[in-house]
This record gives C-alpha cells, sequence and structure tokens, in this order.
C-alpha cells in the first residue's frame, strides 16, 4: 500500500469514528443511561498529531507520537458546546490536556487542533494529569490537577516512588493558561482536589484528598475540606475530612472527590470515587452523596453501595476494573451529563437528570455496616411491596412462593 492509499483508509476510519452516532441503552436502571460506545479513545486523537504526513520524511506513515489512551476528563460548557479537558496519555507514560468539543455531549467529540500548553513552575512537571475544570464565582475557570514528580526521599535506583500535589492553573477559555503555584497543606501528598464553584465564609473551599504516600491514603484517608484565602497563592492550614473511607465499604481503602458538586434545592450534590481492594486487585467506583446548603461540610445523605461500576467491557484496560470520574455537566433543562473514564483507558457518558439523581440519593438506603441491617432493609422493601400489590387493582407484581 502506498502513502496516499494509506492515508486515504486512516483519513476514513478517523472520520467515521467522530461521526459516530451514540446510541442510548434502554432500560438501564432508573438512575443513568449508559451510551453504547466510549465517546473519546485513544483512535480520536487527530491523525496528525500520530503521524508525520510528509511522505518525505515518513515514506511508510508510521504513528511518530503514539497516543495510548484518552481518560479522566474534566468537563465545562462553554458557548453552547460541551467540552471536556481530557488526560492524554502518550507511550511514553506521560500525560498532557487536551480539549475535546462536542455539539451534543454524547457524540461526535472531537480534539482541539492543538493539546494545552500547561505553563510550568519552577520545580518543573514530570508527569500531569486528572484535571477538575471549575467556572468559579469569582469569574476565572480553575483547572485543579496531579502533578506528580519523582519523590526526592525515594531511595538510591527506587524510579517508581512519586510525589504527587495540586497543581493550580487559570483561563477564560481553555486556549491560554496561567499557572498558579501549587497548593500548599500540610498533609505529605495530595491527590483529587476540587475546588468548590463558590465562595464559603468569603473564602475558596477545597475538597482535598490526603495521603500519606503515593499510593496509600493511610491514617488520612478521606475526602478533606480546607479553606484559603487565594487562589493566587492558595495554602490550606487545616483539613477535615467530610467523609471517610470505611471498612468493607466500595470506599474502604480510599475515596476522593470527582467534579465539583452541583447546587441543587435540597443541597450540594457530590460525584466521588470509591476505592476496595479485591483478589483481582484495586477496584473503582463511583458513588454520590449530598451536603447541606449552608454547611457544606455536613453530609446529609449518601445512599449504599456504588452508582457506576466497571461492565463489560469497561472493566479491561491499561487499570483494569475501574471506574474514574472528575467531570459532569448539568444543563439548562436539567439533564446531567455524566463523564467517566473506564480502566485507564477511553471515556464514556452517561446521562441523568438532576430530579432522578436527587430522589437517588434522598430515598436510597444508606449502608447499615452489617449484614443483618442490609437484610433488613431488604425485606422491609418487600413488605412494603408485597403489602402494595394486595391492594386491589395494584397486583403488577408476581408473588413468589413462601419458603417454610
Amino acid at each position: 500500500m502506498n502513502f496516499k492509499e494509506r492515508l486515504n483508509q486512516l483519513e476514513k476510519a478517523y472520520t467515521k469514528l467522530i461521526t459516530r452516532q451514540n446510541e442510548k441503552q434502554e432500560l438501564g436502571n432508573g438512575i443513568y443511561y449508559r451510551y453504547k460506545y466510549p465517546v473519546l479513545t485513544a483512535q480520536h486523537a487527530p491523525i496528525f498529531w500520530r503521524y508525520d504526513l510528509n511522505p518525505e520524511t515518513n515514506p511508510y506513515l508510521m504513528e511518530r507520537f503514539g497516543i495510548n489512551a484518552a481518560f479522566n476528563a474534566g468537563a465545562i460548557k462553554l458557548g453552547g458546546k460541551y467540552l471536556l479537558v481530557v488526560r492524554v496519555e502518550g507511550l511514553d507514560r506521560k500525560s498532557f490536556f487536551a480539549v475535546a468539543e462536542s455539539p451534543n455531549g454524547t457524540d461526535n467529540f472531537k480534539f482541539w487542533d492543538h493539546p494545552v500548553t500547561m505553563p510550568e513552575t519552577e520545580d518543573p512537571d514530570i508527569n500531569v494529569y486528572d484535571m477538575r475544570v471549575v467556572q468559579h464565582e469569582d469569574g476565572w475557570i480553575y483547572g485543579l490537577f496531579c502533578t506528580e514528580r519523582k519523590d526526592p526521599d525515594a531511595k538510591p535506583g527506587d524510579e517508581s516512588s512519586a510525589y504527587a500535589q495540586c497543581g493550580i492553573a487559570r483561563t477564560h477559555d481553555l486556549v491560554t493558561w496561567e499557572r498558579l503555584p501549587d497548593l500548599k497543606t500540610n498533609s505529605p501528598q495530595q491527590r483529587n482536589v476540587v475546588l468548590h464553584p463558590a465562595f464559603y465564609h468569603g473564602k475558596y473551599a477545597l475538597y482535598t484528598r490526603p495521603q500519606d504516600s503515593f499510593i496509600e491514603a493511610g491514617t488520612r484517608g478521606g475526602i478533606g475540606f480546607g479553606l484559603t484565602d487565594s487562589m493566587e497563592n492558595a495554602v490550606v492550614d487545616e483539613e477535615v475530612i467530610i467523609d471517610e473511607k470505611r471498612y468493607h465499604t466500595v470506599y474502604e481503602v480510599k475515596n476522593g472527590q470527582g467534579p465539583a458538586p452541583l447546587k441543587t434545592q435540597k443541597g450540594w450534590l457530590h460525584l466521588a470515587h470509591g476505592v476496595r481492594n479485591t483478589a483481582a486487585g484495586l477496584r473503582y467506583v463511583l458513588y454520590l452523596f449530598l451536603t447541606d446548603l449552608q454547611d457544606i461540610t455536613k453530609v446529609t445523605h449518601k445512599p449504599a453501595g456504588y452508582f457506576i461500576a466497571p461492565e463489560g467491557k469497561e472493566r479491561v484496560g491499561d487499570v483494569s476494573n475501574v471506574t474514574f470520574a472528575n467531570g459532569w455537566i448539568l444543563d439548562d433543562d436539567g439533564t446531567v451529563f455524566i463523564y467517566y473514564a473506564s480502566s485507564d483507558t477511553r471515556m464514556h457518558v452517561a446521562t441523568s437528570t438532576l430530579d432522578q439523581l436527587l430522589d437517588y440519593v434522598v430515598n436510597t438506603p444508606e449502608d447499615g455496616f452489617r449484614s443483618a441491617a442490609s437484610v433488613q432493609q431488604l425485606n422491609a422493601l418487600i413488605d412494603r411491596n408485597l403489602a402494595y400489590s394486595a391492594i386491589p387493582g395494584k397486583n403488577f407484581i408476581l408473588k413468589t412462593s413462601k419458603v417454610s
């Protein structure tokens, strides 16, 4: 195959991929709808990112800049467009940010021509990833992300120990970014830091995830909360845990805030990730909870178990058995677009409404933290349903035989 033929086939395959209409999966669980196709993959990266298109310097039309994955995207709606600030990972394991745009939020996502040129601090980042994008009431769009560097205390020969902190940048258009100093806290390491979209008692409020080490949450596990006077030199002197990890739950190993919470009439709606350990390794799932409108550190409702977990092909990837979300969009009509990544490889979307999500969070039983409590909750639901089905005209349910 000559250069021109190969390029023609690559262009056809790329166009088919990025213009493919997504399909809502029907029925679902009544809480949200998944969509059939991922909204972004490594193959969504433009051809002119991956290939040198000059036949004189690349006669075999080989990939010169390979893309491994597109995942863990922040999300925002600007100018009527649904925008994802995506973590794009090259074959060299380095991640960078790039903006993908869609006209409807569920398909036809296309990367902007150039990735984000993120300024560096005096201590250059080795790797940056997992940006939360927040339109703050001060007028700026902030991007908070993990900046990773080699652990300065690593033993000689240890080339895997990392030191993670929260990088901060701001913008008005997602094109030009102003880098601010990294967040300062008293915790050894920080990941999954999220800015609250409104001032709280006149200060900037931050959801943190303090950790003892790069991997282990240790004694500092849970979603933390702290205040800073300024984002231009952000310092949190005190962190309090507002949602702690707990034994034998989906968030027993560690948990962290996903995107910034959504303001509702019943409270601030939070999307978070929880991690538990299994014989096959760590399993990441998503869960929801609600905090008070006035006291945003007070959790008022928290359904038991997970909200979204990896299913089918979502379970397979670079880091298998993972769902992770750091972006969602609330539309004016109440539709919520939930953007989640699977197995550190690709991006998906699920849609719901604010009313459905609030119904789920407020009316779904909380975790009783014991098997007996779970059975009590299930029996109570069964008894209510059987009693309701016995009402004349309400016999919609098929009773099973009672086991003696």
